[in-house]
């Protein structure tokens, strides 16, 4: 009987791990199903892109699959002992599932009047309600990130009149080295980008932002850019997670509690060497994605998998369509005194974003020297940061 392997999620993990599969098995050994709720392929990357009103071409799902069936519709339920899917009032079985669900915004305190960049819908509101502001009109970005970053930024840029503050807890890019920072101090004078630091927005409405120390900045629309979480499907199901909702696994991206399920992108809680947890990134997703798909080839031929061997390279911030940021790090993640800046970087980024879009439609991804091992056998895999949305805690 043909196995049959459900990937919840088509964003860049779920596209890498749908096209690394059907590269690596052939028809009659497996069959795989993709399931997302939209048809379009979201790149998440290139969100803050949109908001400002570029044309970012998008891609139907189906088009960028080689092999794989696509079903469009919303997962609400796993009953992983029945190993079954619920889809509305239908159901699905699967024999090995791979857990992609991904990540929405966090909106605490600002559900009904906040604009986030987590999807295209909420992405189109954003850039809609900009355009109607105006020069003179006034945002909010709260959260200071690489996404909070690359909004601010790329809206100040593209809409000079637009008064943008930028509001966060520490300096930006405080864990980068000292160039970065400066760089980046530069670029938000430079655009007009106001910075208020030490401001924990616990609240936000029509007219602005509350923060936890009283203050009230004003604004005519916020946008929120922080605390992303994940969906509850994994927890509602029992498989065991972390006290976000992630998907806990091993060393294989497999579920420690349910060895037919593996997780992947950013609803999964992956550790890297000396059990480092890897942040939510596309340069994380990725290779954790060919990673879990590289698992299960390896079991369906009855042998061990080598366990994920991981190191990061750089990360990478645009800064408007003109300017960028690449600050290189260690294998840790930890920042390098050596940065990119200007031009050059914005082209780097550029290239890293188009990377990860052809990566995941090839279900390939590049294995480079200098990897730092999380167990003692694997294969190298190196990745560099996109700018995926991150988890507050991570920025």
């Amino acid at each position: 009987m043909t196995h049959h392997i459900v990937i919840i999620g088509a964003g860049y993990a779920g596209l890498m791990a749908a096209n690394r599969l059907t590269r690596r098995l052939s028809p009659g050994r497996a069959r795989v199903t993709l399931i997302n709720d939209g048809a379009t392929f979201v790149e998440r990357v290139r969100l803050h892109q949109v908001a400002a009103g570029q044309a970012v071409p998008g891609a139907a799902v189906p088009d960028l699959l080689r092999g794989a069936r696509f079903v469009q519709g919303r997962v609400t339920g796993i009953a992983p002992d029945r190993r079954e899917l619920r889809l509305g009032s239908t159901t699905m079985t699967y024999d090995t599932l791979v857990y992609a669900a991904g990540s929405v915004a966090g909106l605490e305190g600002a559900a009904e009047h906040a604009l986030t960049v987590s999807g295209a819908d909420d992405t189109g509101r954003l850039r809609d309600r900009v355009s109607r502001l105006g020069a003179g009109g006034v945002l909010a970005v709260v959260g200071a990130g690489p996404t909070g970053i690359e909004v601010a930024t790329e809206l100040a840029e593209r809409h000079p009149g637009l008064r943008v503050r930028l509001l966060t807890g520490e300096e930006p890019g405080v864990r980068w080295a000292p160039r970065a920072r400066a760089h980046l101090r530069r670029v938000f004078d430079r655009l007009g980008v106001e910075v208020v630091t030490g401001a924990k927005v616990v609240e936000a409405d029509a007219s602005g932002a509350r923060l936890a120390d009283g203050r009230f900045v004003c604004s005519d629309a916020v946008v929120w850019t922080t605390g992303f979480r994940v969906p509850a499907l994994a927890r509602e199901a029992g498989l065991a997670v972390d006290g976000h909702g992630r998907v806990l696994v091993d060393e294989t991206a497999r579920s420690i509690s349910h060895p037919d399920v593996y997780a992947i992108g950013d609803a999964a809680a992956v550790r890297g060497p000396g059990g480092r947890e890897l942040r939510m990134a596309c340069a994380t997703a990725l290779p954790v994605a060919r990673q879990a798909a590289d698992a299960i080839v390896a079991r369906l031929g009855g042998r061990e998998p080598a366990p994920l061997r991981f190191a990061y390279v750089v990360q990478c911030v645009s800064l408007g369509r003109h300017d960028g940021l690449i600050q290189f790090v260690h294998t840790d993640d930890r920042p390098r005194a050596v940065t990119l800046t200007g031009r050059p970087a914005a082209l780097v980024k550029e290239l890293v974003v188009r990377g990860a879009f052809g990566f995941a439609r090839r279900g390939v991804f590049p294995q480079l020297p200098g990897a730092t091992r999380s167990s003692t056998r694997s294969e190298p895999s190196a990745a560099t940061s996109a700018n995926a949305p991150e988890a507050s805690a991570r920025r």
